[in-house]
């Protein structure tokens, strides 16, 4: 697609727990041929470092994407071959303190937001309308552009205040999807795991992918051959 009408979906990474989910939905959707602007929030980057051993730089984002998307939710490197998909256009960063970036404002072109893994902290940010950085600015903006919002929420228990603050997203018009894998698919790798909810949120997206079997109404249907 030409500069011009590129209307990417917009994918914020919170601190939650969870960044083989991010990675997984940031792989399907360039998968399916499509635009992708990336904020990753301060504590995401720690995250990403206690989970992956894996940095996030600034001034190296598109290296250290490429490396990061490329490792599988088990640790091994190279397991996915990215580097392609990454090096081009189609792939846009903007800094989590960067609030004056395309995406914080509703003039600028996305097809909507998807926040994997949300944090407890950012449901919250995002419920009350906060805009303590560029993710929650944005998902504020996406919110009230009427646009499609999908909240990965990565936290369990969860507490009074988080339920209700999760009902206050739903009522504003937003998808709240746990991070809860199934088995019904035939999982047999933690990387199946994390494909099904990386593949849900696609679905809510309503974008294409091959992430999972879906259920086709057959006991035993999803088993692995």
């Amino acid at each position: 697609m030409t500069a011009d009408r590129r209307r990417p979906w917009i994918v914020g990474v919170s601190g939650a727990s969870g960044t083989p989910f991010a990675a997984a939905v940031l792989r399907g959707l360039l998968a399916a041929g499509e635009d992708v602007d990336l904020i990753v929030s301060r504590a995401a980057r720690l995250t990403l470092l206690d989970e992956t051993g894996a940095s996030f730089r600034d001034a190296h984002w598109r290296e250290d994407l490429a490396a990061w998307l490329a490792r599988g939710a088990d640790g091994k490197p190279h397991t996915f071959a990215v580097a392609e998909a990454v090096a081009g256009e189609r792939v846009r960063y903007w800094p989590a303190g960067d609030l004056a970036a395309g995406p914080s404002s509703g003039s600028y072109p996305a097809r909507g937001m998807l926040v994997v893994p949300a944090s407890t902290a950012s449901v919250a940010g995002i419920a009350l309308g906060l805009s303590k950085d560029l993710l929650q600015r944005t998902a504020s903006v996406t919110l009230k552009e009427r646009r499609p919002l999908v909240v990965t929420v990565r936290e369990t228990p969860l507490s009074r205040a988080t339920l209700q603050q999760m009902v206050a997203l739903d009522e504003a018009g937003a998808v709240v999807l746990p991070a809860s894998p199934a088995f019904y698919a035939g999982a047999t790798h933690i990387q199946d795991l994390v494909d099904f909810v990386a593949g849900r949120v696609l679905d809510a997206a309503g974008v294409e992918h091959g992430l999972y079997r879906p259920w086709r109404g057959e006991l035993g249907g999803g088993r692995a051959e």
